[in-house]
This record gives C-alpha cells, structure tokens and sequence, in this order.
C-alpha cells in the first residue's frame, strides 16, 4: 500500500471517529509536511470543501440513534456544480452506495421540497425539485454503524440491509427539515441553490432535445470525423481521442482498424468545471465525444450502451497536451464517472525522445530514461524530442503508442475521491489562490518544463 493510499485511510479513519487525532507527516523534494487531523464528520465536510466557495459557513449535522443503528451526516453547499457525496457504513467507505445512501438520497429530496413549497419557495402548480437539483454543489459525508452489517456488489463494498433505508430517510427527514426550520438564512441558500440547478436542468432538457432533433446525439448518426473500427463487440474494442487533425490522421493510418477507431478532437474542450450540461451540450467537442462513446451524459448515462470499453486519451508531450488531457479528465471524473470506475480510461504514453547510435534506436519516455541510456550506449548518439504526435511518422507511432504487443497504456484510477475531487477544483476552478499555492508547492517536482 502506497503512501497516498495510507495517508487517505487514516485521515477518513480520523475523521469518521469523533475525538480520534491523527497526524500524517509526508517528505517530498526536502520538504516536510505535517497534516493533523481531528474526528468529526463536520471537519470532515470543511477540510473537502477547503478549496471551495461554500454557500453557508458551518456544515448541516445530523446524530440519530434508532434500533441499535447510529446515523450520522454532515452536509454543506457550494458554488460547483457537481455533486460530492461519500458514504460509509462502519468505517468502510461504501463506493458503490447501498441501502443508506439511497434513504440519504430520498430524505434530501423530499425535505426540501417540502420546506419550499411550505414556506413559498414553490408555488402550488410549479413542479417540485428533482434529486440532481437538490444535490447540484452538495458535499455531503454520511456514516451508520450497524451491528451486523451485510455488504453486497463486486467489490463488496455496497451496503445491503434492507431496514437501514427505512431508519436513514426518516431519521434525515425529521432533522433536517428542523435544521431548516431553526436556520432559515441556511435553508434559503440551499434552496436558491437547489433552484438555480433547476432552471439550468430545464434548460438542459431543451439542449438535449434540440440536439436530438438535429441527430447530434443520436448513436446512429456518429460523427463524421469519427473513424470507427469494424470489431461490434465493446469489450473487445478502443477509442483513441486524439488531439488535432494532424495527428489523427496519423493515428489513422497507424491503427488496427479491426479494432481501434480514431476520434480527433479540435483544440480545447469546454472546462465542465465552471459549466452547466446545458451549456456542455452546445460545446461541439463534447457533443461528438458523448456521441461516439453511446452511453448518454450526466443522470441519463447508462454505463452498459458503452461501444468502447477502452477510451485512450493521445494528447502531445508539450503543456497544451497536458492541458487538453486535464480537461478531458475532468469532463470523465465530473459527468462520467463511471467509465473510470468501470476501468474504461486510459492515458497513452507515447515517447519523448528516439535515440539512434549505429543500428541502436530505442524510444525513451522520460529525462530519466534518456540520461540512463545515454550512458549506456555513449556519447555521440542522435537524439530527436517529440514535442507532438504529428511528428512522428504512422509507423513510429503504432509501434510506440498504439501497437498492443509494445505500447505503454496508463489505466486512470480513483484511489481516493476525495482528493481527486479536490484536485480537480483547484486545477480547473475559479479560485486562483489555491492554484498559486499548488503550483508553488509542486515546482521542484517538474522534470521538464516546455516553454
């Protein structure tokens, strides 16, 4: 078990264990840090959200003990739009959910309706708040400690007790719709929170129709710069979202057309981390992505429709690579999260640097690699950096990249969501300070800087 992992378990151990106290000191590039975390599930909440605008200063709290069963919530909004929910169930953080997390889910849902529509926030005729509303910007931790817990799904990390629902909706129910009740300047800006995202999901059911009766969601009317493969089976098949034109073509003429298909992407994609899906569902490069892949988008994606079960993001070595991987990252972690959960991302790796000495030519993938091969083989090597994919030729770049017996894939994981969903915010959001503070953090970690 690696460090990162370690430190993300004791610091949720900590956290879900009210007065426990726990320090994790890390050495990274002669600097040492020393994080001290303290049990609570509300500091729990506000450590998540620490880069983030919260809408109401303290985190909504909930302690309930029914039929031997402890339940216990902590829950803040803010100004994202992506939904942040973490579940536990004795400690064990309950990935795939369960029967708590859906008692959490219905309570949330109906309790504010209810205080809106009692106190004006909904008219009689308006239609109430659906559940994406209600939980658009929400972060949210909820624990229960049972004495006999039943655990189901492929990781066996689904709660499955069936009374558990019962107990966590009414429980959540009856206190929140007190919090509410005692705190109304915190219950207005949830609701005018929960309001917003309605209005914008209205808006993205009309985008998504508009787009429908244009085609331009329609898996039988692919894009037209897509090059898809021949294979029908999806577990069999590869998509490679490849940056430009140039290199796409390139990418064409290398591929096994058997099984890989070809999606070149122009420029930038949208940064979803500042946008709504209405407005994601006007930009022309997530259009042709959500199209390509068949799974649909946001609450409608059904993971099973998938046509590919490999998605290979090829971008250039240089920083607008970097960049454009980054953005098609956090498109993945906010709006398709189950394709990375499913292990369907991946990063190719195509190489920095071709050495040739004689009949010696060798590709290298890091300044680490060349400095080691440089001292093997000697001096006067020829050595050639690749700053895009359009500079190498189909054939170096299927034997380097695309080629199965001798390519390098990178499988994109989610150790901890926690900080991937931390770390996504300060990349991509509007707060500048943290990113400053990242930034100066992590310098002396660069190994090559292009610019």
């Amino acid at each position: 078990m690696n460090y990162e992992t370690l430190s993300g378990r004791m610091r949720e151990f900590a956290f879900l264990n009210k007065g426990l106290k726990v320090s994790i000191s890390e050495q990274k590039t002669n600097q040492s840090n020393t994080y001290k975390f303290d049990g609570g599930i509300v500091e729990y909440v506000q450590f998540i959200n620490r880069s983030k605008a919260s809408l109401h200063e303290k985190p909504i709290y909930i302690f309930v003990e029914r039929g031997g069963l402890s339940v216990e919530m902590g829950m803040q909004y803010t100004d994202s739009y992506s939904e942040n929910i973490h579940s536990f169930a004795n400690n064990i953080n309950t990935i795939e959910g369960g029967t708590h997390l859906a008692g959490f889910r219905a309570a949330l849902t109906r309790t504010i309706n209810d205080y809106a529509k009692k106190y004006g926030f909904l008219k009689g005729n308006e239609e109430g708040l659906s559940g994406e509303d209600v939980r658009e910007g929400l972060t949210a931790i909820l624990s229960v400690k049972l004495p006999e817990p039943q655990f189901e799904g492929q990781t066996k990390t689904k709660l499955g007790n069936s009374d558990v629902r019962g107990i966590v909706e009414s429980a959540v129910s009856e206190k929140l719709f007190e919090y509410l009740d005692e705190n109304p300047k915190v219950a207005q800006a949830c609701i005018s929170k929960a309001l917003l995202a309605s209005q914008a999901r209205e808006a993205a059911r009309k985008a998504r129709e508009l787009t429908r009766r244009k085609g331009l969601l329609d898996v039988g009317n692919l894009p037209g710069k897509l090059s898809d493969c021949t294979e029908k089976d999806p577990t069999k098949c590869e998509l490679f979202l490849v940056e430009g034109d140039s290199a796409g073509g390139s990418a064409k003429q290398a591929r096994d057309r058997s099984f890989q298909a070809i999606l070149p992407l122009r420029g930038k994609i949208l940064n979803v981390e500042k946008a709504r899906l209405d407005k994601m569902l006007k930009n022309t490069e997530i259009r042709t992505i959500v199209t390509a892949l068949g799974t649909g988008i946001g609450s409608e994606l059904d993971i099973e429709k998938a046509r590919y079960h490999r998605v290979c993001i090829m971008t250039d070595g240089d920083v607008d690579g970097a960049h454009i991987r980054t953005l098609l990252l956090t498109f993945f972690f906010r709006y398709m999260r189950q394709m990375i959960d499913r292990g369907f991302i991946y990063i190719a790796q195509p190489p920095l640097y071709r050495l040739k000495k004689g009949k010696t030519e060798k590709y290298v993938y890091s300044d680490k690699e060349l400095a080691e091969l440089v001292r093997e083989v000697g001096e006067g090597a020829d050595i050639q950096r690749y700053k895009g994919l359009g500079e190498m030729n189909p054939d170096q770049l299927r034997v380097t990249t695309m080629d199965m017996k001798s390519r390098v894939l990178k499988r994109v994981t989610v150790e901890d969501a926690v900080e991937a969903d931390e770390l996504f915010t300060i990349l991509m959001g509007d707060a500048v300070e943290p990113r400053r503070l990242f930034i100066h953090d992590h310098a002396k970690e660069v190994e090559f800087l292009d610019v």
